[in-house]
């Protein structure tokens, strides 16, 4: 019996140092400055959702992994069980593209990623790639996505103008116009995009034609929900939806979003340090 006790006892003892470990080891969330950012508290419930008011600091509602989307677009990965609609251009210019993740990965040496060179990231990617820091900005005639990655900056036009319907400069994050279809949810529509850049990290192409439609939807005072949807009949049949009602979280105004940049130095010896550990 007393054995039993002891037993019982070192059980006890080492699950309440296993908890007290996981407490220590548990990542704490802070922003570019170290600053933590606060927990809410267990009984915190989320005011309404303003009118018209996209404003603030946001971030994948679920933690900034949630965001990284490394096999491609999180509603549309690139994996067996997931096949797009391709053109017979669009499946050829697919098998074209030497990504390092999805079902046509390929070893570091013959990726052709051009991003792994450091060409700008490009819309739609900025959304399906490493998706962390977004902050929000708005004015009488513009809504300003500014973004961690690349630490680059989108302008949504909100004027009434239209988009042109022919474009002479093609743009790596496109030309954007928007407008509110109700109180609480903003459509960005965007084309007129540089066809160098791929769609996701797992190399889905577009061309010329390319439309991407952006809904985001002010679901309270903490949470936007944002759906992007492809269309280019150019390279797909149909349209389909990359992000659906992807969750994004409100962060504290004081947050400091981090420097993320693609440093084409680092970039270089990065790619050659892994083609030549894959070599040996």
């Amino acid at each position: 019996m007393r054995r039993l006790i002891l037993l019982s006892t070192i059980v006890c003892l080492a699950v309440g140092v296993a908890a007290r470990a996981q407490q220590v080891q548990a990542p704490v969330h802070v922003d570019g400055w170290g600053k933590p950012v606060p927990e809410k508290p267990k009984d915190y419930k989320p005011g309404p959702a303003p009118k018209h008011d996209l404003s603030g600091i946001w971030e994948p509602a679920q933690g900034w992994r949630a965001g990284v989307q490394a096999t491609g677009a999180r509603d549309f990965p690139s994996d067996r069980t997931h096949t797009l609609p391709f053109t017979p251009l669009g499946e050829q210019t697919w098998r074209s593209h030497k990504p390092g993740f999805g079902v046509t990965a390929v070893e570091i040496q013959y990726n052709n990623d051009p991003f792994n060179i450091c060409d700008p990231i490009g819309a739609p990617r900025i959304m399906l790639f490493s998706l962390r820091g977004l902050q929000i900005t708005q004015t009488p005639k513009q809504v300003l996505l500014l973004y961690q990655n690349s630490q680059v900056w989108r302008n949504v036009w909100t004027d009434g103008r239209q988009l042109p319907k022919e474009f002479d400069e093609p743009r790596w994050y496109g030309y954007s116009v928007g407008r509110w279809t109700d109180d609480y949810t903003f459509v960005a529509t965007t084309r007129g995009l540089d066809e160098r850049t791929w769609i996701d990290n797992a190399g889905r192409p577009h061309s010329d034609q390319l439309t991407i439609e952006e809904t985001f939807h002010r679901v309270n005072a903490d949470i936007i929900e944002l759906t992007l949807t492809i269309d280019d009949p150019k390279m797909y049949t149909q349209k389909w939806t990359a992000l659906n009602k992807f969750r994004l979280g409100l962060l504290p105004d004081s947050f400091d979003i981090r420097e993320q940049l693609c440093s084409p130095s680092e970039a270089a010896n990065y790619n050659t340090t892994q083609a030549e550990a894959v070599k040996k």
